[in-house]
């Protein structure tokens, strides 16, 4: 668990209820120290661990990693399905830790494409942690911002077309209800790991007045306590949300 000072940083910061991260680097760690990418990815996952054990004592309630995006099905059929691999085994070896932890997870995205014995473990995971809020941990699995913008679109079109609703009566907010986020509230800030400075189809609706942070670190290196330093900064940016300040 995190330690005292960690607990004492968090005490200083502004309330950010919400943290996403964009998971960047695991291969560029691994091919750096001559090892093969899914090394990268394996030593990410471990990562992920530490990162989840130490966000309730930085005073994260709500946790959304992207793990995998539409457009990783580009990569190699090896490194595809050896990350399918290492979620499995993520969810298989934490149940129980996040269980006693209090901590709910879930996975947002288009699981259609995912093997039939992820999707079993993915809903099984989110079944049994379903009451515990201590940390609300959301993990992007085939996840792209525009194709969930468009699903939502669809369900909306069904049901103008089956005369259910006035097209008149669509809002922002009914277009959010019907995001694969529909009960998780917006991200207050969005890390990128990496050195990376895109957004790369990541939440596009959701984080539309989130803050941005984009550090060199590659994700395997990324520690809590460098969480904490840049929670620490998110307490000194003023949110205006449109307006201006009085």
């Amino acid at each position: 668990m995190a330690g005292a000072g960690m607990t004492a940083m968090a005490s200083s910061q502004s309330a950010v209820q919400h943290v996403a991260i964009i998971m960047d680097g695991n291969g560029r760690w691994a091919t750096g120290r001559g090892w093969p990418r899914l090394v990268g990815h394996r030593k990410g996952a471990e990562r992920v661990k530490e990162i989840v054990r130490a966000a309730p004592d930085l005073g994260i309630r709500w946790l959304t990693l992207y793990a995998f995006s539409t457009e990783n099905w580009k990569r190699s059929t090896e490194e595809v399905l050896g990350l399918m691999a290492i979620f499995a085994r993520y969810i298989e070896r934490e149940a129980d830790r996040l269980a006693a932890e209090s901590v709910r997870m879930r996975f947002i995205g288009d699981r259609s494409r995912l093997d039939p014995k992820l999707q079993k473990l993915m809903a099984g995971i989110e079944t049994r942690t379903s009451a515990y809020n201590r940390l609300n941990l959301t993990v992007a699995i085939n996840y792209g911002g525009r194709d969930e913008i468009a699903r939502a679109t669809r369900d909306i079109a069904h049901a103008v077309a089956a005369g259910l609703l006035d097209p008149a009566k669509i809002t922002p907010d009914m277009i959010g209800q019907h995001l694969d986020t529909s009960d998780i509230p917006d991200p207050d800030l969005v890390i990128r790991t990496s050195g990376e400075t895109r957004t790369s189809n990541f939440l596009p609706w959701q984080a539309a007045y989130a803050e941005y942070e984009f550090t060199e670190t590659l994700w395997p290196d990324f520690t809590p306590e460098e969480l904490g330093r840049i929670l620490s900064r998110f307490g000194n940016r003023e949110r205006r949300y449109g307006g201006v300040l009085a």
